[in-house]
């Protein structure tokens, strides 16, 4: 009759494992200067297809916005927070406007989202209310200025390019949508800004 055979000694296991676990952590020492890289990649990759898919129609909303954080979909929301080292404040700030239609049409400010970035760049945008029948005046003031104006149904949309500068008026009933980007120009920002403060 065979003798049964009994299972591994321990003296093999031990060493077994040890090594295993030696080759794990050197593979991890080996890859550690690479994880930084693998994080910038992924985040640009992100960065990326947020942009691509920011030239969809605009996102519209049922109800005016009332902060930042609903003036912007969520696409160009995604894309102006994954901007490197951007700051956002709103406050109750005048438009950023370099016309002179702030004194003419005398706004009351319900909010200002104003982007900075460290590099120089800037977004400003300025949500308020005028008083009814403002298009005429700001129609003329702004084509005075040099703004290029066409209505959109019943609203009035004003732009002017000056060198790296965008400013851009949209007026609809009693709200004026004032914006000024500068060095910036996130695909389709005013259309979907404007999509969100003048509502169905």
């Amino acid at each position: 009759m065979m003798a049964k055979v009994g299972g591994r000694s321990a003296w093999i296991a031990w060493p077994a494992l040890l090594f295993c676990a030696a080759v794990v952590l050197v593979l991890l020492w080996l890859a550690a200067p690479g994880v930084p890289g693998a994080i910038s990649f992924v985040g640009d990759t992100l960065r990326s297809a947020t942009t691509a898919t920011a030239a969809s129609a605009p996102d519209e909303a049922d109800e005016a916005a009332t902060d930042c954080r609903t003036l912007y979909p969520d696409r160009l929301w995604a894309e102006l927070t994954w901007t490197p080292e951007v700051l956002l404040s709103q406050n109750g700030a005048a438009p950023a406007a370099t016309t002179t239609l702030a004194q003419a049409l005398a706004p009351t400010v319900r909010f200002t989202c104003t982007w900075t970035t460290e590099d120089g760049r800037s977004a400003s945008t300025t949500l308020a209310d005028v008083a009814a029948g403002s298009g005429p005046i700001a129609s003329a003031t702004l084509a005075s200025e040099g703004f290029s104006c066409a209505e959109d149904g019943e609203r009035l949309h004003c732009e002017r390019t000056a060198g790296d500068v965008v400013e851009m008026h949209d007026l609809q009933g009693t709200a004026w949508l004032s914006t000024v980007l500068t060095n910036w120009q996130p695909e389709d920002y005013g259309a979907q800004t404007a999509a969100r403060a003048f509502p169905r």
